[in-house]
């Protein structure tokens, strides 16, 4: 057998023996880059996403607030408008029921406002109190070695605990304002938003004065509503469990729940778990993933495969945050690629594309963990009475650092009495 041996070179693969160079195909960047996040937004997530008071309501009355569509677009392009008045629009499919068309907004700068003029909570604040408590993985009860705990007296005021967010998972965004001449983006100023029967299957055409005209036809919809349920089990763990969606690429689990001290209600212990074999939190999880990087995260067990519809949360996770949890579940989904002229097949030939486009697809919902959809406790023993629900004041995550956690998990703060 004649044996090879390889190098790698910059610009290129060298197989020493068979005088072979494959050079990379060479490419420059587009003058215009656009950018479509889909997303399907469920449970008491939707009521945050534009399900409003009739969302509240529905979960009054022991109903399952309606799923919303949620849509955003942005255009980051490296030209300027030539009249100083940059204008763009996005042509929709009828399907989509947003009219002829919805317009992008191009931000004005600001001048940061006087410091005595900010709000009161820029000024004054404080650092958090309290600990957070760091558990993962599903399984009736956590291993060894966790949780791990951050004592936030320990930090610096406003530092952010060192190792939280994963760095191996990191945002992938196309567009930004900072890497943009000129950027666009929708929702904005035209008062349009996605509807629960919007459709998006179609022709899409965007055009303006400051981006080369994009044109591509779409054939994914929005995903299917996640439908999950959760159930205390009489060992203390939490059983979550949902229904399959079709396009789904994997699955990745979170939360996030407290514990109170004193009579003011003020907080203890913020805890954080995920359904990450290993310690992996934030970052591009709670963000839309590429086809390609979740079947990687997947082999790794970072992220739960399509074919998962169940996760235990431990025992241990329940016990540390007695007062309050809430849940969210993500559907990874499908991508579509577009871009003009299409990359060339041939790779000696430099590729100097126009436009490029994208969209990526996720499915979301939010829960109260112990309860239903309607609020109502659940318990796999139908003999144990139900556990009264007494209101607690301040009860929510409370704070700059509570609200920012729940943020990046993709849940509700919660700031009122109720249970």
């Amino acid at each position: 057998m004649r044996k090879f041996t390889g190098q790698m070179a910059v610009g290129g693969l060298v197989v020493a023996g068979l005088g072979v160079t494959v050079a990379a195909q060479q490419a420059s960047a587009p003058v215009a880059r656009y950018e479509m996040r889909a997303e399907t937004v469920s449970g008491i997530a939707g009521m945050g996403a534009g399900g409003g008071m009739g969302a509240a309501m529905a979960m009054a009355f022991g109903g399952t607030p309606k799923a919303q569509h949620m849509l955003w677009l942005d255009l980051g392009s490296n030209r300027t408008a030539a009249d100083g008045k940059p204008r763009a629009e996005h042509f929709m499919p009828t399907g989509a029921k947003l009219g002829k068309s919805v317009l992008l907004t191009t931000p004005v700068p600001e001048k940061p406002a006087p410091r005595e003029a900010r709000e009161p909570g820029e000024r004054d604040f404080q650092r958090p109190k309290g600990r957070m408590l760091i558990f993962w993985g599903c399984g009736e009860h956590a291993p060894a070695g966790q949780p791990v705990v951050i004592d936030f007296s320990k930090l610096a005021a406003g530092q952010v605990p060192p190792g939280l967010f994963t760095s191996s998972v990191p945002l992938d965004r196309w567009v930004s304002p900072s890497a943009s001449k000129t950027y666009g983006y929708w929702p904005g100023e035209d008062g349009k938003s996605a509807k629960p029967d919007s459709v998006l299957i179609g022709a899409h055409r965007v055009a303006g004065n400051y981006a080369p005209d994009i044109a591509f036809s779409l054939t994914k919809d929005f995903m299917g509503p996640l439908d999950a349920s959760n159930t205390l089990q009489t060992n203390g763990a939490t059983l979550l469990r949902w229904g399959a969606i079709a396009e789904a690429t994997g699955y990745y689990a979170m939360v996030i729940g407290g514990k109170q001290a004193g009579q003011r209600g003020e907080m203890a212990d913020i805890v954080w778990w995920s359904s990450s074999a290993s310690r992996q939190f934030g970052g591009g999880l709670g963000d839309w993933l590429a086809p390609a990087m979740v079947n990687k995260l997947v082999a790794e067990k970072t992220v739960l495969s399509p074919q998962t519809t169940t996760c235990t949360v431990p025992a241990e996770v329940k016990a540390a945050a007695p007062d309050y949890m809430f849940g969210t579940l993500h559907a990874y989904g499908p991508e579509e690629s577009f871009a003009y002229p299409p990359r060339p097949a041939d790779p000696r030939i430099k590729w100097s594309p126009e436009w490029t486009a994208r969209i990526r697809h996720r499915s979301t919902t939010g829960f109260l963990v112990g309860m239903d959809a309607s609020g109502r406790n659940r318990s796999t023993s139908a003999d144990k009475p139900s556990i009264e629900c007494k209101p607690k004041k301040k009860k929510g995550f409370g704070g700059l650092l509570g609200n920012a956690v729940a943020g990046a998990l993709g849940v509700p703060g919660v700031a009122d009495d109720g249970c």
